[in-house]
């Protein structure tokens, strides 16, 4: 036999851990708000019904338990793929976009959508600019991939809009694309005399930096989440490509979060790294024209409280327990699925 009390008065229940005539039947616990608590006793068992929950007493505190309950808020990070670099003195390829928040709300047993973009593909050709990442969405929560980096090939091509713009070459012939509001920020300008050093992309958290006749433009800074479990920095833009043949020198740095360098000679420049959103670097231009760099892809994690329930999963996503937390990190390029 087993005793409840509360707090005036015990009552002696079957040692099956039921009450009825089958164990189909349920325990209905003593409920009352947070107020209405009983003088405390260790190992009292109630449901409050101020915080919608089971809750016992642990010889010190009232202890709230949601063992099987499903959250009803999310933190979420939704990084979209870089852009790909323009081709020989290109732009470099902008950033995915960056978006993350605490607090989103959630409902029980309902699939919400998972997307990771992927990176663009860098140009090869001097008339076609790289090409923008993909979008990564969670639920009605969408990140622009990053924009395509310009090419300077003749009339060349401007850089694409995106979550950040993809960086410009060939300075008053054509301009660097812009980024989405509270995503990223726009590529930046290629110098002048013919674009011997072109604008690196934006980042997350930075504008891409102008190309002179001297160097490339630096790719624009990312952002630090601690979202994964770690402080890691995502979306930053590519590098911009530059002429190694008597211009320009050195290329574009990608900037902090993943953008790849860009080339100052024909080879193919610096990818984006991936999963960080990060822009690929503009190609360079020695004898002849250097491809741009493909961009990085995006990544999608959420987290929340492990005393929650564990969610249902498609997409392949990576689940870890620490500091207090149940993280869901998606990172293959594809979609997929969670319910809480």
């Amino acid at each position: 036999m087993a005793t409840i009390v509360d707090g005036t008065a015990g009552v002696n229940i079957p040692s099956t851990g039921y009450v009825g005539t089958s164990a189909t039947g349920a325990l209905i616990m003593p409920a009352g708000t947070t107020g209405q608590r009983p003088t405390a006793v260790t190992g009292m068992v109630r449901y409050n019904s101020t915080t919608n929950s089971a809750e016992y007493y642990n010889g010190s505190a009232w202890v709230t338990t949601f063992y099987g309950v499903p959250p009803a808020t999310v933190d979420y990070l939704v990084v979209a793929g870089g852009g790909g670099g323009g081709d020989g003195r290109g732009g470099a390829g902008g950033a995915g976009g960056f978006r993350t928040a605490t607090g989103f709300s959630v409902a029980a047993g309902v699939s919400i959508a998972v997307t990771v973009g992927a990176g663009g593909a860098g140009s090869t050709s001097q008339n076609t600019r790289g090409t923008s990442g993909g979008d990564s969405v969670f639920s009605t929560i969408t990140s622009t991939g990053g924009g395509g980096g310009a090419s300077s090939g003749s009339g060349g091509t401007n850089g694409a809009n995106g979550g950040s713009g993809g960086g410009s070459t060939i300075d008053g012939t054509n301009t660097p694309g812009t980024g989405v509001s509270g995503q990223g920020f726009a590529g930046g300008s290629g110098g002048s005399n013919n674009g011997y050093g072109a604008g690196g992309g934006g980042g997350a958290s930075a504008v891409g930096v102008n190309g002179t006749t001297t160097a490339g433009g630096n790719g624009g800074a990312g952002t630090s989440s601690s979202l994964s479990g770690g402080a890691v920095t995502y979306a930053g833009g590519g590098g911009g490509g530059a002429y190694g043949n008597g211009g320009a020198s050195p290329a574009g740095t990608g900037g902090a979060g993943g953008g790849g360098a860009g080339s100052l000679t024909s080879t193919v420049a610096t990818a984006g790294t991936a999963n960080t959103g990060g822009g690929g670097g503009g190609g360079g231009y020695d004898a002849s024209p250097g491809a741009g760099g493909n961009g990085g892809s995006g990544v999608v994690i959420l987290r929340y409280p492990d005393s929650y329930a564990a969610a249902t999963t498609t997409g392949s996503p990576t689940t870890t327990v620490a500091g207090g937390y149940r993280i869901y990190t998606w990172t293959t390029t594809g979609s997929g699925t969670i319910t809480f």
